[in-house]
């Protein structure tokens, strides 16, 4: 009774299992590479942030090896008392020059950096300025400030210029996704460097799907835009280009020096374990020297981007490898979903709220590694489906 009624008035799941059109929990049987095992099917993942293809690259499977064998498994404690790894200060100095700061910071995922950033440098009678459609995790850390929240139009300068003006005698934290997640825009930077500027305010791009996608070698989307000195941090992840779990935030060394000693998520949450450090720095090293990859990526964006807009598919803004196919209603997206693993591609269906109600979208991502028979043999199925749900022109 009391707090747990809740739970039996929560039918959507177990509806959608019934119906067999559920398409979360799903549970893959190899490594995240261009296909996958699933349900002992050999199917065409078009569902990963593996975007440079690297989670199964010898060397950064070597290089986890060794640091299993040298160090163990695990930390056994906090970064701040006994979780500090002489390999934890080598990954943090390659990702501050990767991202051209001073100074990183790594996280044990890349949620609690945003928790733990957001929290610990905004407090009361302080402002932090997020786009409506930035990552949940942002959402959540600044909920955890004691700062006041306030929200902008995606993408709408002029909205934010109003926030920033409403906000003029107070301090400001503007922090953006360089690249949002579900439609594959990217952020006006430009645009928000030149308004912070005029209204004081202190910026932070989480690059989660920046680094390894945009930028000179894959540095991000400050560098993509040639700002990274007018950007006070910069968030990345390492579960998407980089091949493994865990995020960092870099900065001037002052900043990310209080953050070290602020920064509850960071104070209070075991230490990222050696496996991950280790393969971290040898996919930002494969990365660079792999520059293959980066052009492979966008190469493959082309193809896929241009075989669903001659479809009909609606792309929306997106302007990277992340490819929304706007389906409209969630029902269309869970059966759209459903018969594209019927038919040997695995994607992921958008509904309200991560999108307006009635954007439901199919998010497409895509790889270095995939080869152009891949995509052209999934959008062959995308376009089959599509048109048997009469979602595009037959």
């Amino acid at each position: 009774m009391g707090l747990l009624d809740k739970i039996n008035k929560f039918r959507i799941a177990k509806d959608m299992m019934e119906a067999d059109l559920y398409n979360y929990f799903r549970v893959i049987e190899s490594a995240q590479e261009n296909t996958v095992r699933y349900k002992g099917k050999e199917i065409i993942m078009l569902g990963s942030n593996n975007y440079l293809g690297l989670t199964n690259h010898p060397l950064v499977k070597e290089a986890a090896q060794a640091a299993i064998t040298k160090y163990g498994t695990g930390c056994t404690g906090s970064r701040f008392l006994n979780g500090t790894l002489d390999i934890h200060i080598e990954l943090e100095e390659k990702l501050a020059a990767l991202v051209g700061k001073e100074k990183a910071l790594v996280f044990s995922t890349g949620f609690m950096v945003n928790q733990g950033v957001l929290s610990s440098l905004a407090g009361r009678k302080e402002t932090i300025i997020v786009d409506r459609t930035d990552h949940a995790s942002i959402i959540d850390g600044a909920r955890l400030s004691f700062a006041d929240v306030r929200k902008y139009r995606h993408n709408d300068m002029e909205n934010l210029e109003l926030v920033l003006k409403s906000e003029k005698d107070t301090n400001k934290l503007i922090i953006v996704d360089g690249v949002f997640s579900m439609e594959g825009d990217i952020a006006k930077l430009p645009e928000i460097v030149k308004l912070a500027a005029q209204y004081d305010s202190v910026i932070m791009v989480d690059d989660a799907h920046g680094v390894g996608v945009l930028g000179d070698q894959g540095r991000g989307t400050c560098n993509h835009f040639g700002l990274t000195d007018q950007v006070d941090l910069i968030m990345g992840t390492f579960s998407k280009s980089l091949a493994s779990v865990g995020g960092f935030v870099a900065g001037d060394a002052d900043v990310i020096h209080f953050i070290q000693h602020m920064a509850r998520a960071l104070m209070f949450s075991a230490s990222m374990p050696p496996a991950s450090v280790a393969s971290v720095s040898a996919a930002i090293d494969v990365m660079l020297e792999e520059e293959w990859r980066h052009k492979a990526l966008w190469h493959n964006n082309d193809l896929m981007r241009e075989r669903l807009d001659d479809a009909g598919f609606n792309t929306g803004p997106s302007e990277t490898p992340i490819i929304p196919a706007v389906v409209g209603e969630d029902m269309a997206a869970f059966k759209m979903c459903r018969r594209l693993i019927d038919e040997g591609v695995f994607v992921n269906p958008v509904i309200s709220p991560a999108v307006e109600p009635g954007n439901a979208l199919i998010r497409l991502s895509l790889m270095a590694t995939h080869t152009e028979d891949e995509i052209n043999q999934a959008m062959d199925s995308m376009i089959k489906v599509g048109k048997e749900l009469e979602l595009i022109p037959s």
